[in-house]
């Protein structure tokens, strides 16, 4: 049973990310995406910091900075990227774009930069995972594609897998907890300045202040501890494509929660979405016995 546990503690981060989505729509239209991931990052990020270094968990001379750096930054790109494409292509377009299309380029990434080649399970759940994410969202009539917010899911997507694979690297060398805490703590200080220059008054209100609590702590710092504990344990290309969980969620909540209708269709996608969570998660218990 232990060699499944990182597989779930990822896919439990993934639905924890596909409310997202879902919460940012609650908050009022003055709140920009740039302004909505700063403070999450902060909230997240400041509040672990804050906890670790008085608990003595982070040595800043021997930090390994130059990768903490460079996961900070696509945190800091993709969240801004990933609010405005589900603002203007929708929550589970948005969603599905920007995480179906991450395990490919991660395992990408991984074959032609890292020379690692992507195992079969990998290349059998992304297909799955990818017609699925295909199939999904073909119900035209609920949903219209944004363009520019679909290239905006896709970069989103790309700089996901960048951080997957850096993180990766980080993990080497500290552990889970205080990664996520400098990790958004930097990409918090990097956002910063876009909540002095957009309209902040949101982030006081009343209505507002529970729905950026939950995702600083919840979305952002319990859910990226789960990820990365799993991390220590899931190849990345396997833990980008665990994280397919997401769109899975968001659609779930698109249609009990917001009232989004599927098709028939789209819900064989969900299926297929599952499938490949499934072929991931016990191949991986298979390959550690």
């Amino acid at each position: 049973m232990k060699t499944v546990i990182p597989y779930f503690l990822v896919l439990l981060a993934a639905v924890l990310w596909g409310t997202t989505g879902t919460a940012t729509t609650l908050l009022p239209d003055s709140a920009q995406p740039l302004t909505i991931a700063a403070a999450r990052s902060a909230v997240g990020g400041f509040s672990l910091l804050l906890v670790m270094i008085l608990m003595k968990k982070i040595n800043f001379r021997t930090w390994p900075w130059k990768a903490t750096v460079v996961a900070a930054i696509c945190m800091a790109i993709f969240q801004p990227l990933f609010f405005t494409s589900v603002r203007l292509t929708g929550i589970a377009i948005g969603t599905v774009v920007a995480i179906g299309s991450a395990p490919v380029f991660s395992g990408l990434i991984e074959w032609l930069f890292l020379k690692m080649r992507p195992s079969r399970s990998w290349a059998m759940a992304t297909a799955m995972s990818v017609i699925g994410c295909s199939l999904l969202f073909l119900n035209k009539d609920a949903l219209t594609v944004n363009p520019i917010g679909v290239t905006f899911s896709l970069i989103a997507g790309l700089v996901f897998a960048i951080y997957t694979i850096v993180t990766k690297a980080v993990l080497t060398k500290v552990e889970a907890i205080p990664a996520v805490a400098m990790t958004f703590s930097m990409s918090a200080l990097m956002l910063m300045p876009f909540i002095l220059s957009f309209d902040n008054t949101w982030i006081v209100d009343p209505s507002s202040i529970s729905i950026v609590l939950y995702l600083g702590l919840l979305t952002t710092s319990v859910a990226y501890i789960l990820y990365l504990k799993g991390l220590h344990k899931v190849p990345s290309s396997s833990a980008v494509t665990l994280s397919l969980g997401e769109p899975l969620t968001a659609a779930v909540l698109s249609v009990f929660w917001v009232g989004e209708v599927l098709s028939p269709v789209s819900w064989v996608g969900i299926l297929l979405l599952l499938g490949g969570i499934l072929v991931l998660t016990f191949s991986g218990r298979k390959r550690s016995k």
